[in-house]
Order: C-alpha cells, then sequence, then structure tokens
C-alpha cells in the first residue's frame, strides 16, 4: 500500500487541475466568447463549449471500454476487466451530457428539441449499446460468460463511434461542421474557449477513468477472495 500514496497526491492535483479547467471553461464561455448570431441560437450557443468537449469525453470513454474489452479477450485479467466497465461508464455519461445540452441548444437554434439528423440519431445509437453493456454487466448473475459476450460487444459497438464522427459528411444534415480541417467556422475567442473546454474535459474524463478502474478492480479482487474463502469453507455465504 507504500504505492498508493503518490498515485493518490497525483490523482489530487489532477481532480484540482480539472476543477479549475472547468470553472474556467464556464467563465471564458460567458465572458471571453462572444454571442453567436441569432441563426446558431445566440447566448444558448454557449451550450456548445460544454456540449462538443462532452462528445469528446464520450469518445475517451468508448476507446477505453475497446482496449479493455480487447485486453480482457486476450489475458481474461481483471485489470483490463475494470478498465473496459470504467470506459463504458465514461462513455455513457458523457454521451448522457451530450444528449441533453444538444437538444436544448437545438431548440433555440432549429426550433425542436429533436431532429432524427444523422449525427444526434447514430449518437443516441451508440450510447444505447454501451447503456446495454452495463445492463449485461450489472446482472447478478454475470460471471466469465456474461463479461466475455460484453466485451465482444463493446468491440464491435466501438465501430458506431466513426460513424458518429463523420455523420455529417456521409449524410447531410442539419448538424452544424465548425471544426473543419481547412480551419475557420469559429471565431478567435471562441476557439479559444473550446480548446480550453477540451482540456477540461480531457482532464475530468482521465480522472474519472482512473478513479472509477480502481474501485472497480478492488471491487473484483475483492469479490475474487471471498469465492474463494467460500469454497475452502473459510468463511460463510
Amino acid at each position: 500500500m507504500v504505492g498508493c500514496a503518490p498515485i493518490m497526491r497525483w490523482l489530487s492535483w489532477l481532480s484540482v487541475l480539472a476543477f479549475g479547467c472547468l470553472v474556467l471553461t464556464v467563465v471564458m464561455a460567458f465572458e471571453y466568447a462572444p454571442v453567436a448570431q441569432l441563426a446558431a441560437g445566440g447566448v444558448t450557443q454557449k451550450i456548445f463549449y460544454i456540449h462538443v468537449p462532452s462528445a469528446y469525453g464520450m469518445y475517451i470513454g468508448v476507446i477505453a471500454c475497446v482496449v479493455g474489452s480487447i485486453g480482457y479477450l486476450a489475458q481474461r485479467s481483471l485489470g483490463w476487466d475494470a478498465l473496459a466497465q470504467a470506459g463504458a461508464e465514461l462513455g455513457v455519461l458523457f454521451a448522457g451530457i451530450v444528449l441533453v445540452t444538444g437538444p436544448l441548444w437545438a431548440r433555440k437554434a432549429w426550433g425542436t428539441y429533436w431532429t432524427w439528423d444523422p449525427r444526434l440519431t447514430t449518437t443516441l445509437l451508440g450510447s444505447l449499446i454501451f447503456v446495454s453493456y452495463l445492463v449485461l454487466r450489472s446482472s447478478s448473475s454475470a460471471g466469465e460468460a456474461e463479461r466475455r459476450f460484453s466485451a465482444a460487444l463493446a468491440v464491435m459497438g466501438a465501430c458506431v463511434m466513426p460513424v458518429i464522427h463523420f455523420s455529417v459528411q456521409l449524410w447531410r444534415g442539419q448538424h452544424p461542421t465548425v471544426i473543419t480541417s481547412r480551419g475557420g467556422g469559429l471565431a478567435r475567442e471562441m476557439g479559444i474557449t473550446l480548446s480550453v473546454g477540451f482540456l477540461a474535459f480531457t482532464l475530468l474524463a482521465s480522472l474519472l477513468l482512473v478513479l472509477r478502474a480502481r474501485l472497480l478492480l478492488q471491487g473484483a479482487k475483492l469479490e475474487a477472495m471471498r469465492t474463494e474463502a467460500l469454497s475452502r469453507g473459510w468463511i460463510e455465504g
């Protein structure tokens, strides 16, 4: 347990930095970034600085889930399994933020909370796949077979993520594209504020991922010890 002290100290500093960047993002969104044109939602467009970085946080969670799932399928390690489950939870959390902030912004910009826009629809589909993963993992009877099946589901479900990312280019829809390889689309102040938002959500996602994976791993180890103790008759069930 001696090695835990530096890790917890590092996580403490990371949490302070993440919180500071989140606060800075909100302050810059309202005090530094200009108000967008009315067609883009006016003041409501400031949801953009939470909405877009949340989508990035969703990608981080999904990538972690896929890496953990592949690792678990290859090695059957509790560590990989904990990473996969933590990644799925993180992905669903940030997908929920995306699916809440998006319609709030759309109501002002498009006049409706929801349209079956390609990006909205594929984001909803992707989040439902990983919700299914978590439902399967939360079953009281979940065992080795369920772990392997959910890992395979996560790997297959990740195929939806590139579709989400390129959906605006693949199919015409109402969802705007403001970040392109050619640049443009954002005022300088907006771009700086969005960059701070990306930093804030990257730090937050990393922090939550590490903390949750560590918690899940410790819980899995305790359950494994309990199962062994029961099998040896050291404790009563």
